[in-house]
This record gives structure tokens, C-alpha cells and sequence, in this order.
């Protein structure tokens, strides 16, 4: 049967996307959590650990859950555990439960990623995937480009940075009921004999073991920016958090056009040359930044980074989505296995950066950057 698309489903699950985008708020708060508790860096840069390390061990469970639960239940379940998430600093503001804290928006984000970028082959067409992931990566974006700016108001402002987590459970709850009251149709993905061997079993082809790998260095390039931009501009223009933190919202900013413009351009622009000249320009400004000290030339730099990441994961993402249509639940959980990138990277910036400052960190990211060129290149056209 030919798939049509479902635009009435479309806008509940899209805004599902912009609930994913509350866990880049670990960022902005590991900065406000060090400056509250005297933390070291390394030990600050356990929170996106707290947050990304449950992408490793819940991601391929959540692909078999979808195969008796479905699609939806199973990004209603991520919503209810993402709430509880949101209020538990609000119950008790301690280290402890801190980690607690992100420790579950981790578990709820890994679950909704799982279960929501399939979920949207269920209402769009194939040939409107990779744009359709894009512009739920848009939503995505806004989220994040939103998180700082709110921390800074409701510190300044309202004189706690903690006053954003009724906001975000607010809107977490909205986008529940609304996903909750509106139909969505689920194909039969005839994944019912699915178990961990026959998931796993999915990197033993090297197409899907690239793409994870991809997917593993592009989301610690993304998560170890997020956390680490406001500490390298107060390392080299000696900013204050308050101000420094901008630059996070400075990033997803341009994360932000990127998505939407790339959402645009992927309809008539093959997704592997994208590829490459996203990563070509994100080696170029990372390179110049850590060399420059202009604080506006940096700016520069930040922003040209958010453009060049913006859209790689959803490229990377459908590619694998394609690759094994009839497999997707256990493609879908496997490659959001890799977002426990976000989990390895930072703590590696953060021995890095507490041994040779916040250049250091930076210096290890394009490392990476240079990985995934190499993983562009070796990837076939759309």
C-alpha cells in the first residue's frame, strides 16, 4: 500500500522533536552546577555523561519494545519519564540529585529518540524522509537555542537559573496530551522476531557499523561544544558565565538556520555532498577559533560550527533508515546506541581540558571533525 502523508499527525510529533532538544540543556547547567557546587571540570562533565551514557543501554531495548508496544506508546512513555525528569531539581537541589535528575532525562530522551525519528516514517513518505528528519532536527534546535537564553533570564531576571524546569515540564506536558489525542497509523515493521543478536548483528555490515560511528563522534562534537563553548570563552576572553553562556545559544542559533535551511536544500542537494561540506567548514572554524583571540572572531567561528554540525545526524540517520527499511525499529535503536557519544566525549574534554585549559578540548573535537570527513567520503550518494 503506498504511503500517504499525514499532516495532521505531522505537527503532534514534530513538536515531540522540541521535547528531545530539553536534554542540550545539560550543557548551560553543568556550567551553573560547577559554579554552585565548586566542581572540578572533569567531575562537571559527568552530567552529560548522566545524560548520554542510558543511549548505550536502553537504545537497542527500546527498538524491540517498539515491536509489541508500537511507535507512539513508546514516545508517550518517553514524555512521562521526561517530566519526572524536569521536576525532580525542583524537589531537591542537591549533586546527587542533580545526577538523578539527568540521569532519567537521559533515559526519556533516549527512549524518544528511539521511538520518534520512526514514528515520522509513519506519516511522511520515503522520498520526504531526510528533509522530514531535518526539519524535526529544526524543532530540535529551537529547544536548545532556547535553553540558555531561558537559564540566563531566570537568573538574572528571576534570580534562579532552576526557575526553566517548571517551564520545560509545562511544555513537556502539552506535547503528551496533544500526541496522546491524535491518531497516528503504524505500518506493521514485521520485526517480531527481533532479539539483541539480531540487532547487533546489524554492524557486521560495514555500511551501518560507519553510519553508527558517525553517529556516535557527531553527537559528542555536538554535546561537547554545548558544554564546553561557555568555558573556552571565559578561558580566552575572560567573560563571565552569565554572558559566556550566550555562546551556547550563539551555537544552536546557527544549528537552528542550519536545520531549516538544510531541510530546504536536502530535497534537491545530495545528503553525502552536504555531508562533506558541513564537515569541510566545521574544520576550517574550529581551526581558526582555537588559534584566534578576537572575542567577535570566535563569535564568528561558533557560528559557523552550529552550520556546519546542524545536519549531519539526520543525514547520517536516514541513510542507515534506507539502507534496511524492513528493519528500522532495530536500525533506529541501534544507531541511537551511538548518542552515548555524548556520554564518551566530554569527560574525555574534561581530563583534557583540567591538564591543558579548554584549547586542549577543542583541539580533540577536530580530531574528530577529521573523522567524520572520512566518513563522508566513504559514504555512497543518496
Amino acid at each position: 500500500m503506498k504511503k500517504t502523508d499525514n499532516k495532521l499527525a505531522l505537527f503532534p510529533i514534530l513538536f515531540g522533536f522540541f521535547i528531545m532538544g530539553f536534554a542540550d540543556v545539560v550543557g548551560i547547567s553543568s556550567s551553573y552546577v560547577k559554579k554552585d557546587f565548586g566542581l572540578s571540570d572533569s567531575l562537571a562533565n559527568l552530567l552529560p555523561m548522566m545524560v548520554f551514557l542510558w543511549f548505550a543501554v536502553f537504545s537497542v531495548p527500546t527498538g524491540l519494545m517498539m515491536n509489541s508496544l508500537g511507535r507512539k506508546k513508546t514516545v508517550l512513555i518517553s514524555l512521562g519519564i521526561t517530566l519526572i525528569a524536569l521536576l525532580v531539581p525542583l524537589v531537591a537541589y542537591r549533586f546527587e540529585m542533580v545526577l538523578l535528575a539527568f540521569a532519567l532525562l537521559g533515559i526519556g530522551n533516549t527512549i524518544m529518540q528511539v521511538s520518534l525519528n520512526p514514528l515520522l516514517t509513519n506519516v511522511v513518505s520515503g522520498e520526504k524522509l531526510t528533509s522530514s528528519l531535518t526539519l524535526g532536527q529544526f524543532v530540535k534546535a529551537i529547544a536548545s537555542f532556547s535553553g540558555p537564553i531561558i537559564a540566563g533570564v531566570a537568573s538574572g531576571t528571576l534570580g534562579n537559573w532552576k526557575l526553566m524546569f517548571p517551564i520545560f515540564a509545562a511544555v513537556t506536558l502539552i506535547s503528551g496530551v496533544w500526541l496522546a489525542l491524535t491518531k497516528v497509523t503504524e505500518e506493521k515493521s514485521g520485526e517480531v522476531s527481533s532479539s539483541f543478536g539480531k540487532s547487533f548483528s546489524l554492524l557486521k555490515d560495514p555500511v551501518i557499523l560507519m553510519l553508527f560511528m558517525g553517529i556516535v563522534l557527531v553527537v559528542g562534537i555536538d554535546v561537547g561544544l554545548n558544554t564546553t563553548l561557555p568555558k573556552f570563552l571565559m578561558e580566552r576572553t575572560s567573560m563571565p558565565l552569565e554572558k559566556a553562556g550566550l555562546a551556547t545559544s550563539l551555537y544552536f542559533a546557527a544549528r537552528t538556520i542550519g536545520t531549516f535551511s538544510g531541510a530546504i536544500l536536502l530535497m534537491k542537494i545530495p545528503g553525502r555532498k552536504f555531508y562533506i561540506w558541513s564537515i569541510v567548514l566545521g574544520i576550517a572554524a574550529m581551526s581558526l577559533m582555537i588559534v584566534l583571540s578576537n572575542l567577535y572572531a570566535i563569535l564568528v567561528m561558533i557560528f559557523c560550527l552550529g552550520l556546519a554540525v546542524a545536519n549531519v545526524f539526520p543525514i547520517i540517520f536516514s541513510a542507515a533508515l534506507r539502507k534496511e527499511p524492513q528493519r528500522a525499529n532495530e536500525v533506529s535503536g541501534l544507531l541511537i546506541m551511538g548518542v552515548a557519544g555524548g556520554a564518551v566525549v566530554p569527560p574525555i574534554m574534561g581530563v583534557v581540558s583540567d591538564s591543558t585549559g579548554q584549547t586542549g578540548a577543542m583541539i580533540f573535537l577536530l580530531l574528530c571533525l577529521g573523522y567524520l570527513l572520512f566518513n563522508a567520503f566513504r559514504m555512497k550518494n543518496d
